[in-house]
């Protein structure tokens, strides 16, 4: 299974023979998408920068926990928060954890707290973390290397952070590389990922931004 940033919380995951599409944006924020095919899409919250669904052709849509199968990908929405007041600043959230071709990515969204035991239980152990690291609405970079310790997760790819012609104001990658004790990587333009059971050590795998500027 292939995982490929398509910048701030959007991703696409690629299996044989199904795809899934995270938060697609829409071109206000500086960035650019194209057009995208796959099976489903998940937005982990109402926020014009996290559901710009128009940008899919015929993905069927999950804006919301609960548990669905689509094209044989398994999904399981977790609710939380997207803040650490219970969603009084900026509302709720949704946790998504997706099973393709027996591999699970659990993609954190806009979380905006860290996490309780029986929210940390429902998604432990992901083959891959989708974790945003920007803070500013959703957790910083210490807060995130929490998380990550939580889940123990086999990857770990960073998201939703300051990168090159994005407009909003996000925190730089390398707080978030420095809590976890990783030095500078040169990002890897994909992630690709086969099921595994055995034992493994948390890695941390930077992607390059598969985008466009704004023009």
């Amino acid at each position: 299974m292939d995982v490929t940033w398509l910048g701030h919380g959007c991703f696409r995951l690629r299996g044989r023979g199904a795809a899934a599409v995270t938060d697609p944006y829409p071109p206000s924020i500086g960035l650019k998408l194209q057009r995208l095919d796959a099976n489903l899409v998940t937005v982990s919250h109402e926020h014009e920068n996290h559901n710009y669904t128009q940008i899919m052709r015929d993905a069927y849509e999950i804006r919301g926990p609960g548990e669905y199968e689509v094209a044989g990908v398994s999904v399981i929405g977790v609710p939380t928060y997207h803040d650490a007041e219970k969603g009084a600043k900026h509302g709720r959230n949704t946790i998504y954890l997706i099973e393709i071709d027996d591999v699970r990515v659990c993609h954190l969204g806009a979380l905006g707290h860290p996490l309780d035991d029986s929210e940390a239980e429902a998604i432990s152990s992901p083959d891959i973390l989708l974790v945003p690291v920007g803070g500013r609405t959703t957790i910083n970079a210490a807060q995130a290397a929490g998380v990550v310790r939580q889940l123990e997760p086999r990857y770990v790819v960073p998201m939703h952070y300051a990168i090159p012609g994005l407009r909003l104001e996000l925190d730089p990658l390398d707080r978030f590389l420095k809590e976890m004790s990783v030095g500078p990587s040169e990002p890897q333009p994909k992630l690709s990922v086969q099921a595994s059971s055995g034992e493994y050590d948390t890695k941390v795998v930077v992607l390059e931004p598969k985008i466009e500027p704004k023009v």
